[in-house]
């Protein structure tokens, strides 16, 4: 998995590029917000639940289904989040989350299709290198993790928010 830092910096640089206008900024907090949610699912490990079940670690709170579930009932309790856009922008936001996981180079792959399919999957590719766990992150293996998102992740996205920013200057 990645780190919460690069979960969160998906929705952000999406929000960026959108501009205030799309998306206001407590919604985009609400998405990074989204974004790192998925992983409260390794409270399952202390509660028994295993790693390869379905509500195990990358399972289904790592699905599209999951993320529009929480969009949908977020957008039906709070307000600003009741347009289409920021209701798309909070499932893609969450949904980042599962879809990143599956760029990575170690785990179980993510059940990005659950209910329909409980199958771990992970792109044809796994350029980001796997978060270490715990302690184990302030080791050669974190910086290592680090700079592979700030390669896969960071630079991508700082990139994205940057053309959204220059094309909506562009615009006028």
């Amino acid at each position: 998995m990645p780190t919460v830092f690069s979960h969160a910096i998906v929705p952000l640089a999406i929000a960026v590029a959108a501009g205030t206008n799309r998306i206001p900024p407590r919604v985009a907090i609400a998405g990074m917000a989204f974004a790192v949610l998925p992983d409260a699912d390794v409270v399952g490990f202390k509660l028994g639940v295993e790693y390869a079940d379905a509500w195990g670690h990358r399972g289904a709170t790592h699905s599209v289904a999951f993320a529009a579930i929480c969009a949908g009932v977020l957008s039906a309790c709070w307000r600003e989040a009741r347009s289409l856009i920021a209701f798309a922008f909070l499932i893609l936001a969450m949904a980042s989350h599962g879809l990143l996981d599956t760029l990575t180079s170690g785990g179980l792959g993510a059940a990005l299709w659950w209910p329909f399919d409980d199958s771990r999957i992970f792109a044809p590719v796994t350029p980001i290198r796997v978060s270490p766990i715990g302690m184990q992150f302030f080791s050669m293996r974190g910086v290592e993790t680090l700079l592979s998102e700030l390669r896969w992740i960071w630079f991508p996205c700082a990139l994205f928010a940057l053309a959204g920013l220059g094309i909506r200057r562009a615009r006028g």
